[in-house]
């Protein structure tokens, strides 16, 4: 017998087929690596969002604490505020009783009146039923609710330019 001898090249094309296989067995090795690695990451990332997302949930829920403690304080200072400006004007009456008559002092008197009860309907309402009040007031005439907006930024654009 005589021993067959390669054909010519057959070595390399069997040396290039399995450096292929070796190429696929590798980018397969590298695929299934890299999919775990993506999967890993892919959690990480998933725990973080929800990390995130339960703290600023927590940071909703303290600002909307903060937001209510402000209100109820704003609404007392409003009250008081109505209150003294009540009084003052009360306190007052007699003088313009003295410059303008009689009938502008009881125009005063009922004002100061009409302010302290003012007062009082805002100490006896909650935070909530104001709010509801409001949006109600806008649903009604958002005209006069635009335009009390615009006095009311107005007054306090005038208040904190002052205050420079």
């Amino acid at each position: 017998m005589t021993p067959t001898t390669p054909a010519p090249g057959s070595e390399a094309k069997s040396r290039f087929n399995a450096a292929l296989e070796e190429a696929k067995a590798g980018a397969a090795a590298l695929k299934t690596e890299a999919g775990q690695k993506a999967g890993a990451y892919r959690e990480q990332a998933k725990g973080k969002g929800e990390d995130w997302i339960a703290e600023a949930k927590s940071y909703g829920a303290d600002a909307k604490v903060k937001g209510k403690e402000l209100a109820v304080e704003g609404k007392v200072k409003a009250s008081e505020g109505i209150r003294s400006l009540g009084q003052v004007v009360s306190e007052n009456a007699h003088v313009v009783d003295e410059k303008l008559g009689a009938k502008y002092g009881d125009y005063a008197r009922t004002a100061s009146r009409t302010l302290s009860e003012t007062a009082d309907k805002l100490d006896q309402k909650s935070v909530d039923e104001l709010g509801e009040d409001a949006r109600e007031m806008v649903r009604k005439s958002p005209a006069a609710a635009v335009g009390i907006a615009a006095f009311v930024g107005f007054m306090l654009s005038r208040l904190f330019r002052g205050s420079r």
